[in-house]
């Protein structure tokens, strides 16, 4: 997808340039915050909402912590190849899908496209070198 001319007018419907579910990722599960709220995301060069997304309560944030805390024990105990392996395929999938996260960045904040690619790109790094130092794990 290259969205990097998108122009947006006010009653421009966002949905296939936010390619992704807007919930809470808790537990292995997308969801809506406790209490159904949620918080506009606008373009700041248009002023255009480009995405609502859940606005977390406390019970929300315990229950990401809990969660982490139980996914950690699970990832305690996986290989450092696999471990590699999945944060290698990280990498992949930003690289991927970089153009869509650089544009995704730049409408939500107003970065200029050639910074938002630069940090997409930087972001991405990390988890090719995690992914090496994944094996080095003895």
């Amino acid at each position: 997808m290259n969205i990097s001319h998108l122009t947006v007018d006010q009653d421009s419907d966002m949905s296939e340039y936010i390619p992704f579910s807007q919930g809470l990722y808790i537990g292995g599960k997308w969801r809506p915050s406790s209490d159904g709220r949620v918080i506009e995301v606008v373009d700041p060069s248009t002023e255009a909402v480009i995405a609502a997304v859940p606005d977390a309560t406390l019970a929300d944030a315990a229950a990401a912590v809990e969660a982490a805390a139980q996914a950690a024990a699970s990832w305690r105990e996986t290989p450092p190849r696999k471990r590699s392996e999945i944060l290698r395929r990280c990498f992949e999938l930003m690289t991927e899908r970089a153009e869509t996260l650089a544009a995704l960045i730049s409408l939500e904040n107003g970065k200029a496209l050639r910074d938002a690619r630069g940090e997409v790109a930087y972001a991405a790094e990390f988890f090719r070198w995690n992914a090496e130092e994944a094996v080095r794990i003895s």
